[in-house]
């Protein structure tokens, strides 16, 4: 009720102020009344003003427009787009950036990065994590992304405690254009695309779309990829108002490569990958995963006056699939048949574990706009509905009904969210801001795969302040701000006993920094605190059904300098460079360790121990020549310090650090007004360095000794990618 009471008077307090503005203002922009009575096609869209911040907001952020996005759109995921923005490190399972990716931002994996696709959500609702393999080739419609480091401003989904990413695809092309992208690369790898559009039709209507298909072998065995998508946008444009339906869709097969290269076979075979070799013969050829995503987005945005505008957004994402593996020697009483027929020796089976959901909800936003305030409420709804259960396709005796599944568990989880977020110039050169977010989630689950009885029922509501004030003069920015950010567990956290149930997450980040631009240079530096209460990690704990859980540590923490430096020599040579520096700490922490002698755990005791996977040192530069209109030449470096495999800090876990170095060249072929022709070329890891971004550790007493177990999971060696584009116009 206090905080209801709390909002109330805040809005109070708003409106106020609106109302003393009138009196108060200064004159208005040179070009707010242009902004505002012209078509409402010269305006940003309401959905990504909702969620983005301003280049005034005190927050770390990273706006990458569309031509910056096609410098590298030749073929991987997305992740790899923005590898060479601050404090990031990519990752993928196929070693070349094809297939299944990952990303950390602050050593934050993409599970705690709010994504969004034109202010609507997209990390998965009970797994928090962001799967871009369904929506293949989604960077080629995107026009321009913002990265928001830390907690960041209010978004719509899971809370964000390593930063904010929104990608927006919705934009204003009057003109009809035809595109089309030919690529081939290493392994086997081949992009095909062709995007178009209709240009402004009757004065009112605008239709684009994409069509696209990626195929690769991938450089770790058998990690062959199958990628296939569309993207169709129509829009209604009115004087004051438009109505935008997006529908997009996604098809991946992919062959399982997710399992990692033992530390054995890392120097001798990296390209190692045991999945369906439970098979006697030969690898199981359908040892593969298989979904489907479609998303349908209707926005309506409208402008009510110069000073109000709003808008309101309903969204639906559908999505089935499965992935599908051979097990050998299992016992029947594993997958719930009668016991009664079980034979007396074990059963080689095929099963397949399935995921059919539904994600739907709305968005909504109202802006204010004057000389003096800056001012946008809004929030929203959504509803997930999932299905997990797995099914046998396949047993070598024939004992089980055709289409048996083993389990069966459906979940619900429901979320409301509203907030005010609230600019406002103080003087000429001081502005504040004031970000207020309430969230209520309800997760219902009934059973999961190791325990079917097991029924969770969890309500969190969170209340997630943010507030900054910056300072700029002249060619100076300054910027501080403090958030809180709270987040509720993943699904897998629950899978505990009744009694032993996960708490919140929470995270307070304190922000501070300046930027600094001329002519020919720009300097950037941000310095952040983030305070963590009650991280789930993983410390070998095993639950109640014998799988390993994450488990809340009281205090953790990240700390770290972020420096980017951009130079332009001449016309001809620029430069941009940017370094990380962070200390990621565990003040204390019980690990769990198995004893196979005597079928227990021992616990061990750890204290200001470094968090896994998060390198106290990234760097990123990048040279570039451009000698004429028709050509430019890339030089980019890529180092990464050291990383963890875990959180107990033992040097036996560990990724090595790694230095890389990637070259590209774009040479425009023709320039015409109507016709373009494009020519790019991609060398990746130039050296040739075998380095490994991502893996994972386990560590077990037999015998009255430790081993350990650590697994990577490599990139390729040095790999090539040409691509050809045509652009008509």
């Amino acid at each position: 009720m206090t905080k209801l009471l709390g909002t109330f008077a805040l809005l109070f307090f708003v409106a106020v102020s609106m109302a003393q503005s009138k009196q108060l203002s200064t004159p208005k922009r040179k070009d707010s009344t242009k902004l505002y009575t012209d078509s409402v096609r010269s305006l940003p869209p309401l959905e990504v003003k909702a969620i983005r911040v301003s280049e005034q907001a005190p927050f770390a952020k990273t706006n990458i427009s569309k031509a910056q996005i096609a410098l590298n759109n030749v073929g991987q995921d997305l992740p790899f787009l923005l590898e060479n923005t601050p404090s990031v490190v990519v990752h993928a399972d196929a070693g070349i950036g094809v297939g299944y990716t990952g990303i950390r931002i602050r050593g934050t994996d993409a599970t705690r990065i709010n994504f969004t696709l034109n202010g609507i959500p997209y990390n998965d609702p009970e797994s928090m994590g962001t799967f871009f393999v369904n929506i293949p080739d989604f960077s080629s419609s995107v026009n321009s992304i913002q990265i928001q480091r830390g907690v960041g401003t209010s978004t719509n989904g899971a809370g964000a405690f390593g930063a904010s990413v929104n990608l927006m695809t919705n934009d204003y092309n009057p003109s009809a254009y035809l595109s089309l992208q030919n690529t081939a690369g290493s392994f086997n790898s081949f992009k095909n695309n062709i995007v178009f559009g209709s240009g402004l039709l009757n004065n009112k209507f605008t239709i684009d779309g994409r069509l696209s298909s990626i195929m690769s072998d991938g450089f770790i065995d058998r990690a062959n990829s199958d990628l296939k998508s569309f993207y169709l946008s129509t829009t209604y444009w009115g004087n004051q108002s438009s109505l935008r339906l997006n529908v997009f869709t996604g098809k991946e097969r992919t062959y399982q490569a997710w399992y990692g290269v033992p530390q054995e076979l890392i120097n001798t075979n990296r390209t190692f990958n045991p999945a369906g070799t439970e098979k006697a013969d030969a690898p199981y050829e359908n040892q593969t995963d298989n979904y489907r995503q479609t998303h349908y987005q209707l926005f309506y945005n409208k402008n009510i006056n110069s000073q109000w505008k709003w808008n309101t957004a309903l969204y639906l994402t559908t999505g089935k699939g499965y992935y599908e593996e051979y097990k050998a020697g299992v016992d029947f009483s594993d997958y719930f048949i009668d016991i009664s027929r079980k034979m007396n020796v074990p059963i080689d089976l095929v099963r397949r574990r399935w995921l059919d959901n539904n994600f739907y909800g709305q968005i909504a936003a109202i802006s204010y706009v004057d000389s003096l305030n800056d001012i946008t409420m809004g929030g929203g709804w959504s509803i997930y509905d999932g299905l997990h259960f797995g099914t046998l396709p396949y047993l070598d005796v024939r004992l089980a009904p055709a289409n048996y599944r083993y389990y069966d568990n459906d979940a619900l989880k429901k979320e409301m969210n509203t907030y005010v977020k609230w600019e406002r110039r103080l003087t000429k050169t001081f502005k504040s801001f004031i970000d207020l977010q309430y969230r209520n989630v309800n997760h219902q689950m009934n059973g999961f795969t190791k325990n079917t009885n097991l029924v969770i029922e969890r309500k969190f509501n969170f209340f997630n302040p943010k507030m900054g004030l910056t300072y700029q003069a002249k060619n100076i920015f300054y910027y501080t701000s403090v958030a809180v950010a709270n987040k509720e567990p993943n699904r897998d956290d629950f899978e505990a006993s009744a009694t032993e149930q996960p708490k919140k997450e929470q995270l307070i980040d304190w922000e501070t920094g300046f930027e600094f631009k001329k002519p020919n240079y720009a300097i950037n530096a941000n310095v952040y605190y983030m305070n963590y209460k009650d991280q789930l990690v993983l410390t070998g704990k095993i639950n109640d059904v014998g799988a390993y859980t994450r488990t809340n540590v009281p205090k953790s923490y990240r700390a770290g300098i972020e420096l980017q430096v951009k130079y332009a020599l001449n016309k001809k040579y620029n430069t941009s460079y940017n370094i990380t520096f962070s200390q990621n700490k565990i003040k204390e922490f019980t690990e769990y360790v198995d004893d196979y002698d005597q079928f227990t755990q021992v616990a061990i005791q750890h204290k200001n121990t470094n968090i896994a996977l998060s390198p106290s040192l990234t760097t990123n530069r990048t040279f570039n020549w451009k000698p004429n209109d028709k050509f430019s030449f890339f030089w980019t470096t890529k180092y990464t310090s050291k990383q963890f495999l875990d959180n107990t800090e033992n040097k036996t876990r560990i990724l090595d650090s790694y230095f890389i170095n990637d070259i590209n060249a774009h040479w425009t072929i023709l320039n015409k007004p109507k016709f373009n022709m494009l020519l790019q070329l991609y060398a990746n890891n130039i050296l040739n360095v075998q380095y490994a971004p991502n893996g994972y550790t386990y560590s077990y007493i037999y015998d009255g000794s430790v081993t350990t177990s650590n697994n990577y999971y490599p990139m390729a060696g040095r790999n090539y990618w040409v691509s050809l584009k045509i652009d008509l116009k």
